[in-house]
Parts: structure tokens; C-alpha cells; sequence
């Protein structure tokens, strides 16, 4: 399967229907520079991407998109964090294995000196309720925009 990114990118991505669980008490921390490319990832994201420091470094946060997230929640995000303001949601992540994991996040802008330099995501494990919730949230959402 391909996918193509906002940007025009594109590439080939394998989707496997098997989920990861999100391990307790861990929370999953990168940094990004104003254009979603990663500059800092901790080890729980490495563990849990699959991919290696290396791989992510220098990548746009988007390699990570599940093709089940509808384009509007990733919209919402950016609309919100270049606005100035925190973001919270929950997400499904695709792994390097095209296996998924759930995450509930929390988007920041980083400001220095009054100027954007980038953004800071942690991402903590999500309620089973609030994953079920938006399964289905996101699979109408997909719905009506195919129709």
C-alpha cells in the first residue's frame, strides 16, 4: 500500500492488524522543528516506532501515520499548535513493522525568545474506552469523506 503525505511525499507502507500495547508507566517524548521533522526522540519512542534513533532523526514526524487516522484530526493538530496553543487527542501510530499502537497525546509549541522553534510531543498509554471511542470516530470520519 502507498501513502502519500501532505507534502507530496509518498512511500510504501505495510499494514499489519496487530496492535501493540502500549507498555505501563512509559511515556513516549520527541521534539520537532516547526516543519514536524523529528530532532529528539527518547528510548520508549524508539522501542515503540521500531525504528531506530538514527531512522527517526532527521525524519518528518508523519512517517509514524496510520492510514486509519483521518486527515481532519491531523488538520485539527497543526491548526491548533501553530495557533500557539496545546493539543491533546488520541492517536493510532504505525509502526516500522506495520504493526499500530494507540497513544493519547499532547502536542506543545516550543517558543524561545517569542519565536517558534518547533514543537514537543509526550504521549502517554491511552484508556481502552477512549481507543474504542475513537476507532469508530475515525472510521466515520473516513466514511464521509469517501462518500
Amino acid at each position: 500500500m502507498f501513502i502519500t503525505y501532505h507534502d507530496g511525499a509518498s512511500r510504501e507502507i505495510t499494514i499489519v492488524d496487530r496492535e501493540v500495547p502500549y507498555p505501563d508507566g512509559k511515556l513516549i517524548v520527541s521534539r520537532t522543528d516547526i516543519s514536524g521533522v523529528i530532532t529528539h526522540a527518547n528510548q520508549a519512542f524508539v522501542e515503540m516506532s521500531g525504528y531506530s534513533l538514527d531512522e527517526l532523526i532527521g525524519t518528518n514526524h508523519y512517517i509514524l501515520r496510520h492510514p486509519d487516522m483521518p486527515a481532519a484530526a491531523f488538520g485539527d493538530l497543526w491548526d491548533t499548535i501553530k495557533s500557539g496553543k496545546k493539543w491533546h487527542g488520541y492517536v493510532k501510530n504505525l509502526r516500522k513493522d506495520g504493526a499500530y499502537y494507540w497513544v493519547k497525546a499532547t502536542v506543545i509549541p516550543n517558543i524561545r525568545n517569542g519565536e517558534l522553534t518547533g514543537y514537543t510531543s509526550v504521549r502517554r498509554k491511552p484508556s481502552r474506552s477512549k481507543v474504542v471511542a475513537c476507532t469508530l470516530l475515525y472510521a466515520q470520519m473516513n466514511m464521509d469523506v469517501q462518500s
